[in-house]
């Protein structure tokens, strides 16, 4: 087998964006109001004439030309673009930019001087409720 035709294996590509789509044989044969045998068959077949092809990429949620010029090599360079952080200003939380333990030390002050302000707090309502009650 050439590499041409192995590249040019619509059934394979077909499987392939099924499987990325992470869909079973049987929700695609469903979807095409036919069975899971015919989509295998369809899977494993070099050509598809073009109305077939129509109505699977309609199923699948891709164009034809998808299809057509689905690689793998194209689909794992796509998903690799989402995690290189190299020249990219987003962080997909992948690596911290701040360390964890000062975040937690920082968010324990501020509770403390919340606490040490609402008891402060506390201490000024007792002292004057005391000072009313003296002054009755």
């Amino acid at each position: 087998m050439s590499t041409l035709t192995k590249q040019n294996h619509i059934g394979r590509k077909i499987s392939r964006i099924r499987e990325l789509r992470d869909m079973k044989q049987e929700a695609l044969a469903q979807a095409l109001g036919t069975n899971q045998q015919a989509v295998s068959i369809i899977e494993n077949s070099e050509t598809i004439d073009e109305e077939k092809l129509v109505e699977v990429a309609k199923a699948l949620g891709v164009t034809v030309e998808a299809i057509k010029n689905f690689s793998d090599e194209a689909a794992i360079n796509y998903f690799n673009s989402f995690t290189d952080t190299k020249n990219s200003q987003v962080n997909f939380g992948n690596h911290c930019t701040f360390n964890p333990l000062d975040k937690l030390v920082e968010a324990f002050e501020e509770n403390k001087k919340l606490y040490e302000r609402l008891l402060e707090s506390e201490k000024e309502k007792k002292s004057y409720l005391e000072k009313l009650l003296k002054d009755k």
